[in-house]
């Protein structure tokens, strides 16, 4: 299925992907007109076709990840908590990846339902403070090594709800006041509280659509939102390159 855009590159014909491997990568979206953003742009770059799918809008998803290298499951503004048959059925089906051993990102509300399927818990803030901004994180020992490039010290967040280490994972990074910020499970699949593939020009869209956000506890100002991108993002696009690189290399 082609990205719902204009604007990302064609897959890099310089970089391909081992010809007995699959060359696609399966993307979960939650919003009828959401995107991969960055992160899509570095997959494609790294030779691989995206295959969107949006069960909230009733696209299947496959039985078998025989013909995908990976998948990754995004956020959207629903928890993981909620009783829809598709949260349901994403949180279940999790577990195909894992079975195959299939590398797995879960971005946002991605992660915490690879927290959900492993049985842990998705919360609320005790205080009803939320992640909407820049924000400082703190990479564990076991964070640092998972990733060539240095981990960033401050991250893009847009959530309200947090999750609790998977029985088994590793902790890869933690925050103030949501501790779980990354982790590790099952070797091949990996969770994150925050959201690397936003760009400026997302970050634009969601501040202006989701205006009334600002005014939760905790969460930071529009104008602080795009002056942190220019502070932030470089050491943010770093990591995300040498991470996805890294992430798609556990397939072969």
């Amino acid at each position: 299925m082609p990205l719902d855009r204009p604007g990302f590159p064609t897959r890099n014909k310089n970089m391909p992907v081992c010809p007995e491997s699959p060359h696609k990568i399966l993307v979960v979206l939650h919003q009828e007109h959401s995107t991969p953003g960055r992160v899509g742009r570095l997959l494609q770059a790294l030779g691989f076709d995206l295959d969107i799918r949006r069960p909230r809008f009733g696209d299947p998803l496959p039985c078998s990840m025989r013909d995908h290298a990976g998948a990754v499951i995004f956020g959207g503004p629903m928890s993981a908590n909620d009783d829809d048959d598709y949260i349901r059925q994403e949180i279940d089906w999790i577990g195909v990846p894992l079975r195959e051993d299939k590398p797995f990102l879960g971005i946002c509300l991605g992660a915490q339902m690879l927290t959900r399927h492993y049985g842990g818990r998705v919360y609320g803030h005790p205080h009803g403070k939320v992640e909407i901004g820049y924000y400082p994180v703190e990479a564990t020992q076991a964070g640092h090594a998972a990733c060539p490039e240095a981990f960033p010290g401050h991250v893009y967040q847009w959530h309200r709800e947090g999750f609790d280490l998977p029985e088994g994972a590793v902790q890869l990074a933690q925050g103030s006041e949501f501790d779980v910020q990354a982790c590790q499970c099952a070797g091949n699949a990996f969770g994150i509280q925050f959201h690397p593939e936003v760009t400026y020009a997302m970050m634009c869209r969601w501040t202006t659509r989701a205006s009334e956000r600002m005014g939760d506890p905790g969460a930071k100002p529009r104008e602080s939102h795009l002056e942190d991108w220019f502070r932030y993002d470089a050491a943010v696009a770093r990591w995300s390159a040498a991470f996805l690189r890294q992430w798609v290399g556990l397939a072969a």
